[in-house]
């Protein structure tokens, strides 16, 4: 195989295979009694932002909860599997990690 097809095998597996990146936010709480809760309060049409200001214990609850735009391995286990696999825009949760429970709310995945 000359060095020019092997090459250009090479840029094309490594174009078919590019990460994912997704842009999450997301409510920590130390209960899953609490997570429910808020859930609920999500489901009668209580805004994320708002209750991730109020609620979360993650510094990221300052800014609404938004994690900003990560790719797969950068979070623990539980979270990266929720993030690259449930529907976007669609609360998930509680999801138990070793931080406590989260709800989540993916809002874009490329």
């Amino acid at each position: 195989m000359s060095v020019r097809l092997l090459f250009v095998l090479l840029a094309v597996l490594c174009f078919s295979c590019e990460a994912k990146k997704a842009t999450a936010s997301h409510i920590l709480v130390k209960a899953e009694a609490k997570a429910q809760e808020l859930l609920e309060e999500l489901k009668n049409g209580a805004d994320f932002a708002e209750l991730a200001k109020t609620h979360s214990t993650c510094p990221s609850g300052k800014k609404g909860g938004a994690l900003g735009e990560f790719g797969p391995g950068q979070m623990v286990a539980e979270f990266d599997k929720v993030v690259f696999s449930a529907p976007v825009n669609e609360v998930q949760g509680p999801v138990k990690t070793q931080f406590g429970y989260h709800l989540i709310l993916v809002t874009s995945r490329t």
